[in-house]
């Protein structure tokens, strides 16, 4: 008599041996922890010094919580995503002059990837716009011994005050700014992996259509001579979650931070989870973000 195999049995056969491939890409929807915002107990405003912080003073003043959140897969439908609606897009097959050792050396950075965002952004994101400002890049290794690992925390990049900071601080004519500022000006993440498609560590995304009141706080990002602000995320069950499987080095994912128009979406929070159907022996996640200011 032939022995018959139940679902539930397949299921966890094919579970092991995804776990046993190290060449495997999780995919689908995935229900994973992400680490929130949790306001200061004593109703302090929240802040996060970046360098050591005064004696006797923390580092940061709030604290988080891990919650379990669906994260579902847009692969196959990147199309019905765009950075003015859910704050976030996908931009697919983009030829790079880049390899893998030009993101070692940050002038190299500058000289080959700068100009390859430039020209993504006015040709394949905002052509309506009319000048990039590129002000910051930083590369993410999930390395013990990286300088900058990948991020889980939920947070967006710039509050309204800092997105026009940073307008101000980047732009060198005076007189110039303060034109630029009177006119559309948008924070722009460009996020791509830079060793093949993700394996582990992810970005989830969540979406702008989803965010109500209250659930970003800014959150003070105190350096030695100046303050800014970054955007803390508070969980809530309504927030919606994505993430791009298998994202690979042709393909960028373009993150809105910040955006001066009040009818569009103007950012959406972001965070590196840890995938349960990641394989052993999977190769770390190596990834580059390009902060550029997008005017017009």
């Amino acid at each position: 008599m032939s022995a018959t195999i139940t679902t539930a049995n397949t299921t966890t056969l094919t579970t092991e041996l995804q776990a046993t491939d190290p060449n495997y890409i999780p995919r689908g929807p995935v229900d994973a922890e992400i680490t929130f915002y949790v306001p200061p107990a004593d109703g302090a405003k929240p802040y996060r010094y970046v360098e050591k912080p005064p004696e006797g003073v923390p580092q940061i003043n709030y604290r988080t919580e891990t919650k379990t959140v669906r994260i579902n897969d847009i692969r196959g439908r990147e199309d019905e995503f765009h950075s003015d609606t859910h704050g976030f897009q996908v931009v697919r097959n983009v030829p790079s002059a880049t390899t893998r050792a030009t993101f070692d050396n940050d002038e190299e950075v500058k000289r080959i990837y700068y100009p390859e965002v430039e020209k993504l952004l006015l040709e394949r994101v905002a052509p309506e716009a009319h000048k990039v400002i590129i002000f910051d890049h930083t590369v993410r290794r999930q390395d013990p011994g990286a300088p900058r690992q990948p991020v889980t925390f939920a947070h967006g990049d710039q509050t309204d005050r800092a997105a026009a900071h940073r307008v101000k601080l980047h732009v060198e004519d005076p007189e110039e700014a303060e034109k630029l500022l009177k006119g559309r000006y948008r924070i722009i993440n460009v996020w791509r992996p830079i060793n093949g498609k993700v394996q582990q560590a992810p970005l989830a995304l969540g979406s702008a259509t989803s965010l109500k009141e209250g659930v970003l706080v800014p959150v003070e990002h105190r350096y030695p001579t100046w303050t800014g602000e970054t955007v803390a995320t508070r969980y809530s069950p309504d927030i919606e979650w994505y993430y791009l499987s298998g994202i690979d080095d042709d393909e960028r994912l373009i993150i809105k931070c910040a955006d001066s128009r009040d009818d569009v979406a103007k950012r959406t929070p972001h965070t590196a989870f840890v995938d349960p159907r990641s394989p052993a022996g999977a190769k770390p996640r190596e990834s580059i973000e390009v902060r550029c200011l997008v005017f017009g």
